[in-house]
């Protein structure tokens, strides 16, 4: 089975820079599902604030964002080579934009290159190219070429580890009856047009642009996870047990 992981800025940050230990958590479950017969793409957030710990400039402009990236990015790489080679397992730098998935023949192409990388054990890391694309910079925190790469690149799921730890019937920050959606097969457009609220000085996502990609995915028969990036015991008793203890499964009725 093919999976894609997409792990959020928050996550992988902390006292402004990267939060080694969550890293070296995600590579060593990442390490396990392969192990488990899984295909395993990841697309990772973090370049921005892996910059910002060598060069600590304001994070309001874009350009500044933009230099960001293009200083941590590297960084970033480094961190997940050698946490990756404890494991004796190789990693790669993948860097899209948006518009890949505007032609059909670069697409090919970029899904052409994971299939190769997957098949020789391969993990692909796979981050929008921020220096020259800034959407994901602005809106989604990866969120989005996150499901993207997931139907396109003919994964069957996408799981989202984040600081939200799930969909809840109501904003749990708020009310303290809020109740887990343990299974979703419908969101409401209501839902996808809410205004964004990212957590974290590095994130720009929220719980709509993961709501979005769930939507995106369900249309296209795919399926979502939503679990905690912090713990993550829900994902892994999900897909290395076969059992759904926390998290929400977003799921056409057919497959549900």
């Amino acid at each position: 089975m093919r999976l894609v992981i997409k792990v959020g800025s928050h996550v992988l940050t902390e006292n402004g820079g990267i939060a080694r230990e969550r890293m070296m958590a995600l590579v060593e479950f990442i390490a396990q599902l392969k192990k488990a017969d899984y295909e395993v793409i990841l697309v990772s957030s973090g370049a921005v604030a892996a910059g910002f710990t060598q060069l600590p400039i304001d994070r309001s402009s874009i350009e500044n964002k933009q230099a960001l990236a293009a200083i941590g990015q590297p960084l970033l790489m480094k961190m997940y080579q050698e946490k990756f080679a404890k494991f004796d397992l190789l990693c790669s730098q993948v860097l899209l934009s948006a518009s890949v998935f505007d032609s059909r023949k670069a697409t090919a192409h970029a899904k052409a290159a994971v299939d190769t990388l997957l098949s020789n054990g391969v993990v692909p890391i796979i981050n929008e190219n921020d220096t020259v694309s800034i959407e994901e910079l602005v809106f989604g925190d990866n969120d989005r070429l996150s499901a993207h790469v997931t139907h396109y690149f003919d994964a069957q799921m996408l799981v989202i580890l984040s600081d939200i730890d799930a969909f809840y019937d109501k904003d749990p920050n708020c009310y303290d009856d809020a109740v887990v959606r343990k299974i979703v097969h419908e969101i409401s457009q209501e839902e996808l047009c809410a205004e964004h609220t990212p957590n974290n000085e590095f994130a720009t996502g929220g719980i709509v642009t993961k709501l979005q990609s769930a939507d995106f995915l369900m249309k296209h028969g795919r399926e979502m996870l939503l679990a905690s990036g912090f713990d993550l015991s829900d994902a892994k008793s999900y897909l290395l047990e076969k059992i759904h203890r926390g998290g929400t499964l977003f799921t056409s009725p057919e497959k549900g």
